[in-house]
């Protein structure tokens, strides 16, 4: 559904809890349409992004480790890599 967002488990080291509120905020921001929250969306959309960053947390750790490493690098860390 969306090609922004990158897959986090099997990350070496491992996906930080900034890596995936960021993921979960491109998800929410694809679903909802919102791109840019305003004081009617802002506390339903931060909500849904502290949701998702939590249940994607539970399922990266729930799940067995990958035997092959993701094939893209998540943003914040080409960005990092960058500077």
């Amino acid at each position: 559904m969306c090609r922004n967002i990158t897959t986090l488990r099997g990350l070496e080291p491992v996906a930080t809890e900034e890596e995936i509120i960021a993921a979960a905020r491109q998800y929410c921001r694809k679903v909802s349409g919102v791109q840019k929250t305003s004081a009617a969306t802002e506390e339903a959309f931060e909500r849904a992004v502290a949701i998702i960053a939590e249940a994607t947390t539970d399922l990266i750790a729930a799940l067995p480790p990958r035997k092959v490493a993701p094939k893209s690098e998540p943003p914040l860390r080409r960005l990092a890599r960058q500077a």
